[in-house]
């Protein structure tokens, strides 16, 4: 098992994750998992029956959400759990690998695990699956970033395991920074005006980032001086143009339909930021599982 490279880790301050956020989800997860209570464990088991189990990898992955998630659903569900052995987040592990240990009352190992497993599961799928792009890009000057395409109720968590994984965080809500749309556009009339009302109107410390499609977009972007311009589902040659446009002008941004084959070309074309949807809305959860010590 080894560490994977920090030196790509946004330094955020979303790093560490907020105690008070993390344990209110938590809770309303347990709430959802046990309701009124574990019918099976708590008929089987007295409150005096004592366990122990391991949390093991069953395949290979990028570990995001064990001490600072996982662990965090067991104490928890019962504070007296005891939580060894851990792993660090951001460890490459192999099938077969362990992860950490619990033990403590019986039933309440029970009705943690699953809550646990699913979170430990989800976030380590995303973290893998930026691992997989950061390492595509790795010759390139760019960020890989992910985008508000998140699971309702877990952007905390899985923006938390993009950053594990070596990728950055874009914004985290729409009170994050400005981003004019092609649905603002649309509805505006055009980026010039849409730019002028926001010029208006935002502080000056703000930067504006605008989403365009064409190169004449783009020029019109130039034309008003924004700070950031992302190019939306654009092929590689046309970012490649919209790049040269740009001419260290304004930040560049890459975004759209981009998969691990595409990256590297998306990369390559001189943007500085990849945004991708598919870091937390299409990563497979790995396969993890809570094998009791007899």
């Amino acid at each position: 098992m080894r560490p994977l490279p920090r030196s790509r880790k946004l330094n955020n301050g979303c790093t560490t994750l907020d105690k008070a956020a993390l344990h209110a989800l938590i809770r309303s997860f347990l709430a959802e998992d046990v309701g009124r209570g574990d019918l099976t464990s708590e008929s089987i088991f007295g409150p005096g029956a004592m366990g122990r189990a391991r949390i093991v990898a069953r395949e290979p992955f990028v570990v995001a959400g064990g001490e600072a998630v996982a662990a965090e659903v067991f104490w928890v569900q019962n504070p007296a759990i005891v939580v060894a052995d851990m792993v660090a987040d951001g460890t490459r592990v192999e099938a077969g690998d362990l992860l950490f240990t619990v033990s403590g009352p019986v039933v309440d190992l029970l009705k943690g695990e699953r809550v646990a497993l699913n979170l430990l599961q989800r976030l380590s799928g995303i973290a893998t699956l930026t691992a997989r792009f950061v390492e595509q890009v790795q010759s390139c000057p760019v960020r890989i970033t992910d985008t508000r395409k998140t699971t309702p109720g877990l952007r905390l968590l899985e923006k938390y395991a993009v950053q594990v994984g070596g990728g950055y965080n874009h914004r985290f809500n729409l009170a994050d920074g400005i981003l004019v749309k092609d649905n603002h556009i649309a509805a505006c009339g055009s980026i010039a005006k849409a730019v002028a009302l926001l010029r208006r109107k935002i502080p000056h410390t703000l930067r504006i980032e605008v989403e365009t499609d064409t190169l004449e977009q783009v020029r019109e972007c130039l034309a008003c001086g924004v700070d950031i311009i992302m190019l939306d589902n654009m092929d590689p040659a046309t970012m490649q143009e919209a790049v040269r446009l740009i001419d260290h002008r304004a930040l560049v941004e890459a975004s759209g339909g981009i998969t691990l084959e595409s990256v590297l070309a998306v990369a390559r074309s001189g943007v500085d930021i990849v945004s991708i949807g598919a870091l937390t809305h299409s990563a497979r959860s790995c396969d993890i599982g809570m094998d009791w010590i007899a």
